[in-house]
């Protein structure tokens, strides 16, 4: 076993929300941090909203579900949060200027043992390494959306990065359930995004163009190749505004891609986030691709 049991997850969004639940779930002693009470707030109910999803993809009671809750807390003061912390995941927007303000402040009052690390999507630990006051303790951890069921974590150090310390947090990946992906050296997008963005960036030049509804660009997809989803539920899974940061992020200077990033900022204007929503490019909690007759002529 390692010595990370008292977790702090930075940030309760979409994905921190899952993170600290993963981690509670598994029998971590959690506090979620967020930047103001009403942010904190709805982390905790993203949190508990996860329930349902817990016990039907993964077959456990609500007395399990509750014995996770009982291991979490919520906070909005950063000092209170990485007080005792032995691990944190900052899991903030995808926001260079953000992230480096966020890493100055906690490298002031988190204690020396705490490792820090990045859920960052698109940059790598050598970007924040030098806020963080201790860059041999930090590195990157990147999961996937819905982790209880898309168990990757990817781990990814800077030169910098302690080996030990690089070994911890992968057993520690373990022990909350994660299969963990080791890069051997830094690579934006990590080996997920570096796969799955060319496929968003596809899908989204097809559709941002007129060639094709999203709905039959998904079918074409999930038809010829027998995936169970297409770019564009792929989006709705991770969220559009997340979306919307990395590809712009990414890709906000190249020309071909400016019709998708503002037909993504038109459905994000119109509340249309995806599957934290209720409503993306598809309807949930029942997605018309999950309908037998979507793949249908």
């Amino acid at each position: 076993m390692t010595n990370i049991q008292k977790v702090t997850v930075a940030g309760g969004g979409v994905l921190g929300s899952q993170i600290a639940c993963q981690c509670a779930f598994k029998g971590k002693t959690v506090m979620v941090y967020d930047i103001n009470d009403q942010a904190v707030r709805q982390a905790e109910e993203r949190v508990k909203a996860l329930r349902e999803s817990y016990k039907h993809d993964l077959g456990i009671t609500d007395e399990q579900f509750d014995a996770g809750l009982s291991n979490l807390s919520y906070t909005d003061d950063l000092a209170r949060a990485a007080a005792d912390a032995d691990l944190v995941i900052e899991a903030i927007p995808e926001k260079p200027s953000i992230k480096h303000d966020f890493y100055a402040s906690l490298a002031k009052v988190a204690p020396a043992k705490t490792i820090f690390a990045s859920n960052s999507s698109t940059f790598v630990p050598s970007t924040f390494a030098g806020d963080t006051g201790r860059p041999e303790k930090f590195l990157n951890l990147h999961f996937a959306n819905q982790i209880w069921l898309m168990n990757t974590a990817e781990v990814m150090g800077s030169p910098r990065t302690d080996p030990d310390v690089y070994r911890e947090v992968v057993e520690f990946s373990k022990e909350i359930g994660m299969v963990p992906i080791e890069l051997h050296k830094e690579q934006p997008g990590y080996v997920l995004n570096t796969l799955l963005m060319p496929f968003i960036k596809a899908g989204g030049y097809l559709w941002s163009n007129g060639i094709a509804d999203p709905q039959t660009i998904d079918k074409t997809w999930m038809i010829a190749m027998g995936s169970p989803k297409g770019p564009f539920a792929v989006l709705d899974m991770v969220g559009l505004r997340t979306a919307y940061n990395i590809t712009s992020e990414r890709m906000g200077d190249d020309p071909q891609s400016k019709p998708f990033l503002d037909k993504m900022k038109a459905m994000i204007d119109q509340g249309r986030l995806g599957l934290e929503s209720g409503q993306g490019f598809y309807h949930y909690p029942n997605p018309e691709y999950e309908d037998p007759d979507f793949l249908k002529s």
